[in-house]
């Protein structure tokens, strides 16, 4: 009986590590998995705030033209704020829309 439960054990550790961010399987493990999957998407968020026009200008559909725009028009107290300001255009806005955060100080 205690080598099924050891075997049991393996294989449900096997699978926390093979399934997909965001997949709960395993319990705790893949909550934890989840949880550092969200911190480090939040991390590698641009901050419209406080990015360089070099950093902005690495998003999608943003030049030098919109990178400009959005650095005049600091600071914004949401992401929204680049369409309501007519910063970007609304194709431009939905290709950045996740990966950008306005955090305020």
């Amino acid at each position: 009986m205690k080598s099924i439960r050891k075997l049991l054990l393996v294989l449900a550790m096997a699978l926390t590590v093979t399934l997909p961010h965001g997949v709960a399987f395993a319990g705790q493990a893949a909550k934890k998995t989840g949880s550092k999957a969200a911190a480090a998407a939040s991390a590698d968020l641009v901050d419209i705030n406080s990015a360089t026009a070099e950093q902005l200008q690495a998003l999608p559909g943003v030049g030098t033209t919109y990178s400009d725009k959005i650095i005049k028009g600091r600071p914004y107290h949401g992401k929204n704020e680049l369409l309501s300001k007519k910063i970007v255009p609304s194709a431009t806005y939905n290709k950045i829309k996740d990966l950008i955060i306005a955090k305020q100080k």
